[in-house]
This record gives C-alpha cells, structure tokens and sequence, in this order.
C-alpha cells in the first residue's frame, strides 16, 4: 500500500517538481496551495507525512504546525521545507514539533532520504528495542550502555539525555526541547548544564570527543544522534 504524503505548497513549480519526484518513488501525493486547504486534507486523509512550507498565502506555516499538533491525536510527522534560512526559524520549526527542516533549495535525493528516515521513525514499535551504532548499545529496559562490549557508566541524566536521542536517532532535539524534558518547563534558558552534561557523555563513549561519531552537535540549534543501524 502507497505512503499518503500530504505537500502544502503554494509555489505552482515547485509543488509539481515536489510531486513528480515522489509519485516516482510510489508515494501518493496529495497537494494544496495554502494553509487551510491543507488543514482540511490532513483532517480528512490522515496521510503518513506532511510536507510544509512556511510562507503559504493565507497564513504562516508554523500556525499550520501548531494546528496539526494540537487536533491530531496520533502525530502525523511534518518535514518543514522552506526558503528561510535562518537560525531562529528552524529551532521555532523544530520546537513547534516539526519532525525535520529542509531548505531550499534542495536535491531530490536528500529529500527522500529524509522523508524515509521520517517514516521510519514513525514506525517504531512501543516496545523499546535497544539502540545499535557501531559498536555503542544502549539498552532502555536494562538502563544499560556499552560500547563495544564494555559497560559505559552514565550518571541518571546522562542515560537520560542519550536515551532521549537515541529515540529520536537522526532527527535534530533542539537544546529548548532537551532541557525541557531533563530540567522541566521552569529550566533555566542557560544551557550550560545541558553543554556540559553533553561534554561529559561524549568523553565516555566518543573515541574521540572532537570528532564525535554518535552525538552530533548542530550549531546553534541542538544535538543529534547518528541513525540506529539495526533499524536498516
């Protein structure tokens, strides 16, 4: 059966090119022009993935967020694709609850990349299957990290702060989002603690820290983890 993807677009070429490239790739795609006609056929198709551009005629794409996120009672993901470049409206995109952000332009070949790696995490059983990257476990049920075959001791925060990014595994957690759920909504906006606590993570299981490769520092926005490899 056919992945729905629901494009709200309001650019004409942009909208085609968007939609022939995926209905070669098999997906069905359903397409609107602006936000409220996109409303509509989220609340009436339920697709699979939503993909949304920010500057639509009527209203501001991340009210088209906001809306699908408060009346959806099952998370429908959203990839925001956008024209914007600008730091502060990828982390408003991705604290609004948009699952990734891309920007234009853009290839074909990242955008169905991204657009699997959406699906697949939406897929994700409830039982909580350990995370895999060469070599690093981490296993949530048995509060357990290894590397290697070695046991990793983390402090609480820190398996909860790996935790939370591994079950997120290539999608980018900003730091907002991250203190957050650690420190609460009342957390201070200092996200030293979070740095640190991040620094220390790495040490103890980056062979080397400077060039990580399972947490990933996005610049300015947050962290992200390298994709969980038994997922493939």
């Amino acid at each position: 059966m056919k992945s729905t993807i629901v494009l709200i677009e309001d650019e004409r070429n942009i909208s085609s090119f968007i939609s022939t490239t995926l209905e070669a790739q098999d997906y069905k795609v359903v397409t609107a022009a602006t936000g409220r006609d996109g409303l509509n056929l989220v609340a009436s198709i339920c697709p699979e993935i939503v993909l949304l551009d920010l500057g639509l005629p009527d209203m501001d794409g991340i009210d088209v967020l906001r809306q699908i996120r408060a009346w959806t009672k099952t998370p429908i993901p959203v990839i925001i694709i956008s024209a914007r470049t600008q730091e502060k409206e990828k982390v408003l995109a991705l604290d609004t609850g948009a699952d990734d952000y891309i920007t234009k332009p853009f290839g074909t070949s990242e955008l169905m990349a991204r657009i699997r790696t959406t699906l697949r995490h939406s897929g994700i059983s409830v039982k909580e299957v350990p995370y895999h990257h060469d070599g690093l476990i981490l296993d949530y049920e048995k509060h357990l990290v290894t590397l290697d075959k070695q046991e990793i001791h983390l402090t609480q925060i820190e398996f909860k702060l790996l935790s939370l990014l591994a079950k997120s595994a290539g999608k980018v957690l900003t730091y907002s989002y991250l203190m957050g759920k650690i420190w609460g909504p009342y957390a201070d906006s200092n996200n030293q603690v979070l740095r640190v606590n991040m620094a220390n993570i790495r040490r103890k299981i980056e062979k080397n820290p400077a060039e990580p490769q399972y947490v990933f520092t996005e610049i300015g926005i947050g962290y992200r983890m390298a994709e969980d490899t038994s997922q493939n």
